[in-house]
């Protein structure tokens, strides 16, 4: 047991030890810090709110959702789960580590797997879907604004919209399809057995069973609740807003002007759609990339590098950094409780 614990503990170090890397991985810290005290406190305090807000509000979903569902929960636990999710999202390519640590945790606070499942793939879903139709909303009725700032990076920007909605689309069908997710669950547990990852069991079947016809009721819950599905993609809509307006909010404070909020804003949701789905850890290269060539003819001169710098920051590696201590105080306190356990 003494080898799990250092096992564990190595693990974990190792996790912030590529945080770290990834956070300060060719970042000229001096001129970032300069650029910061520069800025207008005011419009720095909001960007810095938002990129909070914006993954706080992930956390109020999850609450809002399992309170609907019927499943007791507490807020900040809800918002213990998004900020451990946008950890493990960030460290791992195309995110997909985020949402089996939030399933994991979830599951150790006794919420039921099902309940979890459905919660986390309909937050997933409108967070999906509520990008795609801003990209759509863009490329029809903004479509002389995105080809002259995007130029030759159009095809970029339509690939990450178009793996967007891909991925809206087979997220809606697992979600809608209980039993081909049981069938899904079913041939992967045999495929295990094969490979001796898994021994048989009757018991496991009736409990993929069990757990897939729960999944199937909650889905049927959510599907007839009109009220909590449009707060569901409402509130999502805000919260994409959020870390758009984020950007604005880094331009005033840099004393800039002659562009407005939506030009902004717009170009912010851009650079999101184009590498939101790109198997990069945290979009690492060609997040920055977009950026500057969207953002060239916003930021004049030696500001665009500068504002790349405070908005990468704040909506990246401020949360990163944040996100990794909640998920240390999770493992602490995951380490605490299995030994008191054993007490």
């Amino acid at each position: 047991m003494k080898g799990k614990k250092i096992l564990s503990a190595v693990l974990f170090l190792g996790l912030a030890a590529l945080t770290f890397y990834v956070v300060f991985k060719n970042q000229d810290i001096g001129e970032l810090v300069q650029a910061i005290r520069q800025m207008h406190k005011g419009y720095l305090f909001l960007a810095a709110a938002t990129a909070v807000f914006f993954v706080s509000a992930e956390g109020i979903l999850i609450w809002y959702l399992l309170r609907a569902i019927g499943d007791k929960a507490r807020l900040s636990s809800c918002l213990k789960y998004s900020f451990t999710g946008f950890f493990y999202s960030g460290i791992t390519p195309s995110a997909t580590g985020g949402q089996p640590m939030q399933l994991y945790y979830m599951s150790k606070d006794g919420h039921k797997i099902a309940d979890s499942s459905v919660v986390l793939m309909s937050v997933a879903t409108a967070y999906k879907l509520v990008l795609v139709l801003m990209g759509i909303g863009i490329s029809v009725f903004w479509w002389k604004g995105l080809s002259f700032h995007l130029g030759e990076y159009l095809p970029i920007y339509f690939l990450g919209l178009f793996l967007n909605a891909l991925l809206v689309v087979i997220l809606l069908a697992i979600m809608l399809n209980g039993a081909g997710m049981e069938k899904f669950i079913r041939a992967a547990e045999r495929f295990c057995v094969k490979l001796h990852l898994l021994k048989p069991s009757e018991k496991r079947g009736e409990t993929i069973h069990t757990t897939v016809l729960q999944y199937q009721e909650t889905v049927s819950f959510l599907k007839t609740h009109a009220k909590v599905l449009f707060f569901l993609v409402g509130f999502t809509f805000v919260q994409r807003c959020s870390v758009f307006v984020l950007t604005y909010f880094v331009y005033k404070g840099m004393g800039l002007s002659g562009t407005n909020a939506f030009t902004i804003m717009a170009l912010q949701a851009v650079v999101y759609i184009a590498v939101d789905m790109l198997p990069l850890p945290g979009s690492q290269g060609i997040t920055e990339l977009m950026y500057a060539a969207v953002y060239s003819g916003v930021f004049a001169g030696g500001s665009l590098t500068v504002s790349m710098c405070i908005s990468r920051g704040l909506n990246f590696y401020m949360l990163l950094i944040i996100s990794a201590v909640v998920a240390a105080y999770c493992w602490w306190k995951g380490m605490k409780q299995h030994d008191s356990a054993r007490d």
